[in-house]
């Protein structure tokens, strides 16, 4: 089959087209014939450093397929199945391929009010949302939420899944993307390039924050007493629990995991219409150079998608 690979860390043009041995799945797994894989932060990261491991890996963890065979005590799905999910994440999955092994409990159907296109564009940066908006801050009707890159491919989904939970939602993002975001539903936007954050609105009960850097300090600036900071950019940003204490707010680093149960909440939000993503670009799977490189740009609204076809 194809897939993507690499041979060295580097820019984007270490990535290159190569010819492996289709996978074949193990117990609990299953075989997906990938139809789209997503393009994240993390896989550039990967492809620059090798990430934590330091290792080469084959990139990409975002998939939507279909299950093209199953392994021994695989009750869940079948054959003929479209499914989407994150599978393994943080340990390498390689969805950048014709052909993609999983656990079976990684993913789940794929609703059918998405493409394969825009499912792949969801499972990590809608469990990135999901797992820091729900699992961590606990989100509820009526609390203010600020989310920062709200344009990216995190922060446009974490806007509508803070508005299906009820709650008053303000962005930053430059100006000339706030016709977009008002179009999701967020309630108030920040140019960030004109305005400080921080004291352009009224307290807040929650902010995500997928910038780092100084945005941690200056967010916990912008919280309410009791108020939480949910910070995804390094875990670096696991020092802002110890100045948030002293100050009556509580901050928490959060790296997202694969989550059945949160995948099902995607997909059902989906199917009724609450959320969707932004699509910036779709490439075929020979131009996933040209993918990173657009992605390295740090100016994409939505998400980049690598479309695979036969």
């Amino acid at each position: 089959m194809r897939a993507i690979g690499q041979d060295e860390f580097g820019g984007p043009e270490v990535l290159r087209v190569v010819e492996v041995e289709r996978p074949v799945p193990g117990p609990a797994e299953v075989l997906v014939r990938v139809r789209a894989a997503g393009v994240n932060p993390t896989d550039s990261w990967h492809r620059a450093t090798g990430g934590l491991a330091g290792a080469v890996i084959r990139l990409g963890w975002d998939v939507s397929g279909v299950v093209e065979a199953v392994g021994l005590g695989v009750t869940t799905l079948a054959p003929g199945d479209e499914v989407f999910g994150m599978p393994r994440h943080p340990l390498p999955a390689g969805t950048y391929a014709e052909y993609v092994t999983s656990p079976a409990r990684h993913l789940v159907r794929k609703p059918a009010a998405l493409t394969h296109e825009q499912a792949a564009a969801m499972p990590l940066a809608g469990l990135t949302a999901w797992q820091a908006l729900v699992d961590t801050a606990d989100v509820r009707p009526g609390q203010r939420v600020l989310i920062h890159a709200a344009a990216g491919g995190v922060g446009h989904l974490a806007v509508q899944i803070a508005k299906a939970r009820g709650a008053h939602v303000i962005g930053t993002a430059r100006a000339a993307k706030h016709g977009f975001l008002h179009s999701l539903g967020a309630d108030e936007l920040v140019d960030y390039t004109e305005a400080e954050f921080e004291t352009a609105v009224e307290p807040v009960d929650v902010v995500v924050d997928a910038i780092g850097g100084a945005y941690g300090p200056r967010s916990l600036r912008a919280l309410r007493p009791g108020g939480i900071l949910v910070a995804l950019a390094s875990p670096a940003e696991a020092r802002l629990a110890d100045i948030a204490r002293p100050l009556g707010l509580r901050a928490a680093f959060m790296a997202v995991e694969a989550d059945q149960a949160g995948m099902r909440e995607i997909a059902a939000l989906a199917e009724a219409g609450l959320l969707r993503p932004e699509l910036d670009t779709v490439l075929p799977l020979a131009d996933a150079a040209k993918a990173h490189e657009l992605a390295d740009s740090r100016r994409t609204t939505g998400k980049i998608v690598l479309s695979v076809t036969d």
